[in-house]
């Protein structure tokens, strides 16, 4: 326990004397002796360190510095990997219930006999109806790791089914869609960073056509980074050899500069890379290197901020520690972190002001700004909600709608919505004491038409299907097809 105080101490101050240090041991111990001798209730040594001592010294370096007991230590070895256990099923959140849409060939969902429509109400007996969206998101988490008992409707039944489920460890890519936008134009969600995720984007654009693409989108919206040797090759799939993708550097790190190999032959197309807020780390670090080399025209929100290099110490006892060491910068030399609070994080001072200056210049010139998280090329905002959007998503209207739907109906690619097809819709949700204006209800025809055909091509031809529709009418894609097909 001890010698863990000793490395974060000396990781936190600026090289203490060897005194001076003992001195400051000598009084926790004491400290510690006192209250597992005299506290009103028993305190055990891991509690007082693993969730005390420890984790309230690293609050002081920053809101990424971290400790990992034991256990947590096993899991984030495993998150590093792309595979994690579950069922293989895809599923929405509707009032009252979780509504599977598709089920994954050969996993257990599918052997159960799970099918799209199919609406679980209970999950190791706990109703969801009574569930608010914190206890059933954990719910999901915990059932995914051990058997689970679900109580299962299915359209048209009013009896319900009881299934047992053993989850299975499974592959999993990070390139989460991959499918045309345009003519020429592929699409590629990447929902993070692993170790496997340069490999399946290279085989990804394979897929859509490699060199013969006109266009690529890269969608990293919603990517918290992870594994910064995946953002390396992924940069390198699009930039020369011997092109910079980003520096490191911190009190007691040498500077170094991430470089393209002089092996790397990048794919020729044009490139749009989306990104939000949500838009973080390793994926940072690929929109602005793609951004100060001009390979790449961003577009979405002002990404997340996180620049922080975090080194991984294996401590005694199986425990863990991630410290921050060092910052990311883009060729540019613009730093990605956004500036801490220096009163909150009083111990952190390599992090407090990673830039002294806020405008850098691209390789052809081009103004881009600094102090924190990649800007866009261009500002483009998700489309804006309204009242009725909002109740007609929140009832779940849409998912139950397509379910009863293709209970007497079958689709194929070429179904369109049509004008009496919403106004079954219209009826449909006014049984649900839904009843806007006529002029509001017309106002949102093209929203209606996309989210109807979106929500059926999820349950019958799969999420995919259902995200390219839904795609179509998303503001940062119609802006990066009017880029791409300029």
């Amino acid at each position: 326990m001890f010698r863990f105080l000793a490395i974060l101490l000396c990781a936190a101050v600026a090289a203490p004397a060897a005194d001076d240090l003992d001195k400051q041991l000598k009084t926790f111990v004491d400290a510690f002796a006192i209250v597992e001798a005299n506290a009103a209730d028993p305190i055990s040594s891991e509690q007082a360190f693993y969730q005390g001592a420890i984790p309230g010294l690293l609050r002081k370096l920053d809101p990424h510095s971290v400790f990992f007991d034991p256990g947590q230590f096993d899991q984030l070895k495993k998150m590093e990997s792309s595979t994690q256990k579950g069922f293989g099923t895809i599923v929405t959140i509707v009032p009252g219930r979780v509504v599977v849409l598709q089920t994954t060939p050969g996993t257990p969902s599918a052997k159960s006999g799970l099918a799209p429509g199919d609406a679980i109400i209970a999950i190791n007996n706990y109703v969801i109806a009574r569930l608010d969206l914190e206890q059933l998101s954990e719910l999901l988490s915990e059932s995914r790791q051990h058997p689970a008992q679900l109580d299962v409707m299915r359209p048209g039944s009013g009896s319900i089914m009881r299934l047992i489920l053993t989850p299975e460890e499974m592959q999993t890519s990070s390139v989460e869609r991959t499918f045309f936008i345009g003519p020429g134009i592929g699409y590629l969600h990447v929902t993070s960073f692993d170790e496997n995720t340069g490999k399946d984007i290279r085989a990804a654009i394979e897929k859509l056509g490699g060199e013969k693409l006109s266009g690529l989108v890269l969608d990293l919206r919603g990517n918290p980074g992870g594994v910064v040797t995946a953002a390396l090759e992924t940069a390198s799939m699009f930039l020369q050899p011997g092109q910079t993708v980003f520096t490191i550097r911190g009190r007691n790190v040498p500077e170094k500069a991430e470089k393209v190999p002089e092996s790397a032959k990048p794919y020729p197309c044009k490139l749009v890379v989306l990104v939000n807020e949500k838009t973080a780390s390793a994926s940072e670090i690929v929109s602005g290197a793609l951004q100060d080399h001009d390979r790449a025209t961003i577009v979405g929100e002002v990404s997340y901020g996180k620049g922080l290099v975090q080194s991984v110490y294996p401590l005694s006892q199986g425990a863990g520690l991630a410290l921050t060491t060092a910052l990311y910068y883009t060729p540019s030399g613009r730093s990605i972190q956004k500036p801490l609070d220096v009163k909150q994080f009083e111990l952190g001072a390599t992090t407090a002001h990673p830039n002294a200056q806020s405008e850098f210049h691209t390789d052809k010139g081009r103004k881009v700004t600094g102090g924190g998280g990649i800007r866009p090329d261009f500002l483009v905002t998700p489309e804006p909600l309204n009242r009725l959007r909002v109740v007609l998503s929140a009832s779940g209207s849409f998912t139950s709608f397509a379910t009863e739907y293709l209970r007497s109906h079958k689709v194929d690619d070429d179904f369109e919505v049509t004008p009496s097809l919403i106004d079954e819709f219209e009826a449909y949700v006014a049984t649900l004491g839904i009843q806007p204006g006529p002029a509001e209800w017309a106002s949102q025809g093209e929203f209606l038409r996309n989210r109807i055909k979106t929500e059926i091509f999820n349950q019958a031809l799969g999420v995919q299907r259902g995200d390219q529709v839904e795609l179509q009418r998303d503001p940062p894609i119609l802006k990066a097809l009017e880029i791409l097909g300029s």
